[in-house]
């Protein structure tokens, strides 16, 4: 039971940081906004991770294109891996590194939103896809762990979850990409 409270105690403990954070706050509310004038402007939503990060990236772009609170029209969000054809012969024939990169030239235009998550902020193939990103003049956002790792180089919004402790921070991933998912929501279809 101890072992129970410890890991709840925890992931609350990251989340009290991250409402302790102003300016991390303040920073939702901007990427919310932006993601909301994107889909306003006809504009598309990316998202892109390895592992349990790309299990939160569909998690995330379900919540768009399916429903989060309200019966609304669908958003146009996709996760990059869903394509297993796609994945899978980039990676043999050219390298698994340019797996987003390639998703990205194949799809980005300018004006789309990508958003990269990734624990550690070094996963070689989200930060070639943030690089391509930036270079179509698309809005790029990170979720990372409390370093903020390469990818803090390669973004114009980074959320840098005050974590060394990957489940701690994929939770907290999953509840800034609610957050972002419901204000969004409550902008585009909340009368």
């Amino acid at each position: 039971m101890s072992k129970i409270k410890s890991i709840i105690t925890s992931s609350i403990e990251v989340k009290n940081k991250i409402l302790a954070n102003a300016a991390m706050l303040e920073q939702v509310e901007q990427v919310a906004d932006l993601i909301t004038e994107a889909f306003k402007n006809g504009q598309r939503l990316y998202l892109c991770g390895n592992g349990g990060s790309a299990a939160d990236a569909q998690h995330l772009a379900a919540e768009f294109t399916g429903r989060f609170y309200s019966d609304r029209e669908p958003l146009p969000a996709e996760a990059l891996h869903v394509n297993t054809s796609f994945l899978t012969a980039v990676a043999n024939d050219y390298s698994y590194d340019q797996i987003y990169e390639r998703a990205v030239k194949a799809h980005g235009r300018k004006g789309d939103v990508l958003i990269g998550l990734s624990t550690s902020g070094n996963s070689k193939n989200i930060i070639l896809a943030q690089e391509e990103a930036k270079r179509r003049g698309m809005v790029v956002i990170s979720l990372t762990g409390e370093t903020g790792g390469k990818m803090k180089e390669s973004c114009d919004y980074l959320f840098n979850v005050p974590s060394n402790d990957t489940p701690r921070i994929q939770e907290s991933h999953i509840m800034l990409g609610h957050i972002i998912c419901q204000l969004v929501e409550e902008k585009l279809f909340d009368k």
